[in-house]
């Protein structure tokens, strides 16, 4: 995977959720992103950690990408795989992107998205997503460096808005 620090340790793998290292790798860093201001500035509750795991090995389509420096997590992507139907292909989006604090503006980021987008185009997708908070500055400028815009089908359509609706 291309590293584009300058950084020798620094390394960008896919996970592999079998793995118990890996297991405590994705968790941990869920977790630093959970409490993180543009997470959901808390820790994850101790059900949601029990949860985490189990619920992304079951999920069909997940792909997680981790950051190291050294032999130590820095840095995280959760993905899932879904499908374009107006391009016919599959995409990737990526859920969850968080670096810890002490590694921000390094690279590390640029270098998870490039991990993720080989692995997209191994696979044939259309295209990446994702979604990301509009005060997160630096994030969206990561994002627009690395090729990220706001999504619309067609001039004069409007961009698209990312809407939810919680299932309490």
């Amino acid at each position: 995977m291309p590293t584009p620090s300058a950084t020798p340790t620094l390394r960008y793998i896919q996970a592999d959720l079998d793995r118990p290292d890996h297991q405590q790798a994705v968790e941990a860093m869920v977790d630093a992103y959970s409490r993180d201001p543009m997470g959901d500035g808390a820790p994850l509750a101790p059900e949601v950690r029990a949860r985490l795991i189990p619920g992304l090995r079951q999920h069909p389509t997940t792909l997680v990408f981790l950051a190291y420096d050294g032999d130590t997590p820095v840095g995280v992507a959760v993905c899932f795989l879904g499908f374009s139907t107006f391009a016919a292909k599959p995409l990737i989006n990526l859920h969850d992107v968080a670096i810890v604090p002490s590694h921000r503006c390094r690279g590390i980021g640029r270098g998870l998205l490039a991990a993720v987008e080989a692995k997209a185009r191994e696979l044939g997708c259309c295209k990446l997503t994702l979604e990301v908070l509009d005060q997160n500055h630096h994030a969206l400028r990561t994002y627009t460096a690395a090729g990220f815009k706001r999504y619309s089908l067609q001039p004069g359509a409007g961009e698209a808005i990312f809407m939810t609706k919680p299932l309490g």
